[in-house]
């Protein structure tokens, strides 16, 4: 008897369920990307986003590598030499929507988007390397691929998602990552 009675409220309660998990799900701004170039595409040219993408060229990549000389370090300019291509994306929130999209959970979106694509928290056990959470993509201590993901420096609710690939080590991805906050801030807003 009891059986019949709980067996239709079960029913309800889990599609309830579903039904909360796919709204919390969506993220802010509608569906949540599934990669991280949905991501890009999703928030390109929205209000407050500003989107930068470099390839790396031949001209480019020695320039960096002598100015990655001058800060020192064998790791710093190999990992140089190692991008392929980088894409940065910021949010500053600059009307009442878009600090709505910041409460709703941008970051929670884009730390999303890097578990579903696989990507690993850099190592546990290295030192922090910056105000970034890195997180990488490869095969043992080869990285195809690292995301990071910030703020801007002195803006409360900003938002920073980077992108690179290229062939690395974990420690060239460390000492890569270093830079990035100087990187982005001279990218501009």
């Amino acid at each position: 008897m009891l059986k019949r009675f709980i067996a239709p409220f079960s029913s309800f309660f889990l599609l309830g369920l579903l039904l909360l998990a796919g709204c919390r799900a969506s993220g802010p701004g509608g569906a949540p990307a599934r990669t991280v170039s949905a991501f890009f595409n999703k928030y390109e040219g929205q209000p407050g986003f500003h989107t930068t993408a470099w390839s790396a060229d031949l001209l480019q990549r020695l320039a960096l590598v002598k100015a990655a000389k001058l800060l020192g370090g064998s790791e710093l300019t190999d990992g140089i030499t190692g991008i392929r291509s980088a894409r940065f994306i910021s949010f500053l929130p600059v009307s009442s929507s878009a600090q709505a999209l910041a409460r709703e959970g941008l970051r929670a979106e884009a730390a999303g988007v890097l578990q579903s694509e696989n990507y690993t928290a850099l190592s546990a056990g290295a030192p922090a390397a910056s105000s970034y959470q890195v997180s990488t993509r490869g095969s043992g201590d080869k990285v195809s691929e690292f995301a990071a993901v910030g703020q801007l420096p002195d803006e409360a609710n900003s938002f920073v998602l980077v992108s690179v690939q290229g062939n690395f080590t974990q420690a060239q991805v460390q000492a890569l990552s270093k830079y990035l906050p100087a990187l982005v801030q001279a990218t501009g807003k």
